[in-house]
């Protein structure tokens, strides 16, 4: 069974939201740098914070590569409001013979967390991998001592499907379990309308489609 459109960088927004997704480019680099700051941001992630150009374009590098295999699409995020870059996120792991993927990879500025961002990060990544792609599964995973991005996931009513104990070796040597949840195709009816109404309740009045 083929996508309905096969995976491949694009600009995601929606029309009244806040936050623009666009491909990885490396002008992106510096921006970002600056946006990650002093790396505390990476705190869950598996490898060191790129908090120099150089780390950075690394950093981007190998994720662009990976795109240029199939495997993964990498996204700066902006903020429509202010025009800078805040973050970034990505789809990997993408299984074509099974028309599935993950989200990960994300992190944003102290400035944009606890804005509609991230939610409107994951609507956007959502709609586009189960509308337009036609994905069947979109897997999301966490470090299992991050309660604050496991908190996140249940509440747009993606489903915990267990934990893979010792999973992955950290740059810092911590042996890491790993959290992984889902959103199934049949699922994503409920998860859109619970993102929705999130995105609402954070911005009375405005329209979200």
């Amino acid at each position: 069974m083929p996508w309905k459109a096969p995976p491949a960088p694009v600009t995601l927004e929606l029309p009244h939201g806040r936050a623009r997704l666009e491909p990885y480019s490396h002008e992106h680099a510096a921006p970002l740098v600056e946006a990650l700051g002093d790396g505390t941001l990476f705190r869950w992630m598996p490898v060191p914070p790129p908090t120099t150009l150089e780390l950075m374009r690394a950093f981007m590098g190998k994720a662009l590569d990976a795109q240029a295999r199939g495997e993964e699409i990498a996204f700066t995020i902006f903020d429509r409001t202010s025009g800078l870059a805040v973050g970034s996120t990505r789809y990997l792991d993408i299984r074509h013979a099974d028309m599935g993927l993950e989200i990960g990879w994300t992190w944003l500025s102290q400035a944009a967390q606890r804005t509609s961002i991230n939610t409107e990060c994951k609507r956007l990544l959502l709609g586009h991998a189960f509308e337009t792609l036609g994905a069947i599964r979109v897997q999301l995973k966490t470090d299992a001592r991050n309660a604050k991005s496991r908190a996140a996931i249940g509440r747009i009513g993606a489903r915990f499907e267990g934990m893979l104990r010792c999973q992955r070796v950290l740059f810092d040597g911590h042996v890491r379990d790993t959290a992984y949840y889902s959103i199934i195709a049949e699922e994503w009816g409920f998860v859109r309308e619970r993102l929705e109404s999130m995105l609402i309740s954070r911005q009375p009045g405005a329209l979200v489609q």
